[in-house]
């Protein structure tokens, strides 16, 4: 299973501004707080991402299940003989 990024959205640093600073409360309980407004849609650019396979295999191996891992290490695999080892010595 490898999970890809295709497209990533950057905040517009002044939205992100607009956001952090503090809102002034008024001094009188009859007036009505102000909140910001975010635009529903912004500019910013959009750039592409893309993981390496070194990544995606790491990703995969961090979210396969303990039946993943058994099948292949009875298959072979040398990290998953390892993870599974390291597993049963936490039990122990």
């Amino acid at each position: 299973m490898a999970l890809s990024i295709t497209s990533a959205t950057q905040a517009d640093p002044a939205a992100v501004a607009a956001s952090k600073a503090p809102v002034a409360q008024p001094a009188s309980s009859s007036q009505k707080s102000v909140s910001a407004k975010v635009p529903a849609k912004s500019s910013a650019p959009k750039d592409t991402v893309e993981i390496s396979s070194a990544a995606q295999s790491a990703l995969q191996e961090a979210t396969e299940t303990a039946a993943q891992t058994a099948k292949e290490a009875r298959a072979g695999d040398h990290q998953a003989v390892r993870l599974l080892a390291k597993a049963q010595a936490k039990k122990a």
